[in-house]
């Protein structure tokens, strides 16, 4: 039995839900947290209070693998924090599911959160000098503590004291005993979004939460925004000293579902743009565009569109593959991507084929999935790629290989497509993905791409994988 790991994206960390005011919160906090299982698929928590106690449940797995009907009923409470969370590469146990809930002087408090506090290992170790003994390695248990330290009268200056010793990318989500609390970072790095579900408030990662538990819409909680959900009401704050916009423009390319519509941007809308500005950038002579599920389905059907030449699906992906399978002791070649992709012979051969995807990573899956058309008897294989080349980690709550391990920061484009083994290589260019955006470069963070962290960080002191192993904040 052996873990499947032949993957070659980028992995977002996590996802959050929150609801306040409602009767079956834990059940929509379950809804929520489904919806968004895209965001997070080792482990899941929930966490609800009826305004005097807590009760918590989390475990390791897929929502519906954590939570049955007997642990919904006993998450008792009108108000709820839940949080699904990726694998990483760090360590991985149950100590490190969210939501986190404690009791400290002020009673009660529950937390998750979204994304990476880049300064963690510091405040970690000022902490822990200072006497705090910590439960797990995440980094969201040092914003508890900072929270827990502090010495502001209301809950609210607690909170906004303690972000804003903070740096790097997150959304986070508080639950105490008679309010819930949203925050986004001074830079909203990562996505959280507002909506109203009769009387009850909703926050989330992504609005196609808000779709499957019926709520509306309302509002993307703005950058450095932190949002108090008390009796009802909304109250709006801006508590660190700056704010400068840098959306996640990877949450259009591959991150989100796309169904979500996030920053007033629908997701679906951006990809399907995308390609059609990398057809207008790249077209090729072909006889087929073909996707690679299920990413790559808008913008090869924006290539097909821009350039005029039939879509199919040409390769056919298994969505009941699990998190293992049992290998053949005889090797099989490419055995990993043919357990999630096949190619259709009939369709392919002898023909010209573009395969449109979203990202190249390492560019291991890109030369097998080569491979695997090539195999099928197809003519020509052409790799367009729907966003630019990724040249540079993340450090801002994205799972992402070291830059030295990326294949466009190793290798210029020609070198990319004599690797992967394709007729020709294409990605889109940084002014195609803002205009399929429809905003500007200046209000996105694109480090992966352009290496322009609008945080700092210190590779050198903190390397990508040597912070998140160690810390496996992985919120």
């Amino acid at each position: 039995m052996h873990a499947f790991s032949d993957d070659d994206h980028f992995r977002d960390e996590c996802g959050v839900f929150g609801i306040s005011d409602h009767a079956e919160a834990a059940n929509q906090t379950y809804l929520g947290l489904y919806a968004q299982q895209h965001r997070g698929q080792e482990s899941a928590g929930i966490v609800t209070t009826d305004g005097h106690s807590f009760n918590s449940h989390r475990g390791m797995g897929l929502v519906a693998d954590v939570f049955q009907k007997s642990d919904i009923k006993q998450l008792q409470g009108t108000a709820a924090i839940g949080h699904v969370r990726y694998s990483t590469s760090g360590e991985s146990g149950l100590r490190n599911c969210q939501p986190f809930s404690f009791e400290y002087a002020h009673g009660g408090i529950a937390m998750c959160h979204n994304g990476n506090i880049v300064n963690a290992p510091e405040l970690r170790k000022e902490l822990e000098q200072d006497g705090s003994i910590f439960q797990s390695t995440s980094d969201t248990e040092v914003l508890i503590h900072l929270v827990a330290k502090s010495k502001q009268t209301h809950m609210r200056d607690r909170v906004a004291e303690a972000v804003n010793r903070l740096t790097g990318g997150f959304s986070l989500l508080v639950l105490v005993e008679k309010r819930m609390v949203g925050v986004r970072d001074r830079n909203g790095i990562r996505p959280l979004v507002l909506g109203k579900l009769n009387n009850s408030w909703v926050l989330a990662s992504e609005t196609c939460a808000f779709d499957l538990v019926g709520a509306e819409y309302v509002r993307d909680v703005k950058a450095g925004e932190m949002v108090i959900i008390e009796n009802g009401k909304v109250e709006s704050l801006f508590p660190f000293d700056s704010t400068a916009p840098k959306f996640c423009v990877f949450e259009y390319v591959y991150f989100a579902r796309p169904d979500s519509t996030l920053e007033g941007v629908n997701v679906y809308d951006a990809r399907y743009k995308i390609g059609v500005e990398l057809g207008k950038e790249s077209p090729v002579e072909a006889d087929l565009i073909i996707p690679v599920p299920d990413s790559g389905v808008p913008p090869a059907m924006g290539y097909a569109e821009a350039t005029g030449i039939t879509f199919q699906l040409g390769l056919i992906r298994n969505h009941y593959i699990g998190r293992t399978f049992i290998e053949p002791q005889q090797s099989i070649r490419n055995f990993g991507v043919k357990l999630k992709l096949n190619a259709n012979r009939h369709m392919i051969e002898g023909k010209r084929v573009v395969l449109v995807d979203d990202s190249i990573v390492r560019g291991t899956t890109s030369r097998k999935i080569v491979e695997m058309v090539r195999a099928a008897g197809a003519k020509e294989v052409h790799m367009r790629i729907s966003s630019p080349p990724t040249k540079h980690s993340c450090f801002y709550g994205v799972d992402t290989p070291n830059a030295e391990e990326l294949m466009a920061n190793q290798m210029n484009l020609d070198e990319m497509c004599k690797a992967i083994n394709a007729d020709s290589l294409a990605f889109v260019s940084f002014d195609g993905m803002y205009r399929a955006v429809g905003k500007p470069q200046s209000s996105h963070c694109d480090a992966c791409f352009s290496g322009n962290y609008p945080v700092d960080i210190d590779p050198a002191r903190s390397p990508q994988l040597s912070l998140l192993r160690f810390y496996s904040r992985r919120p």
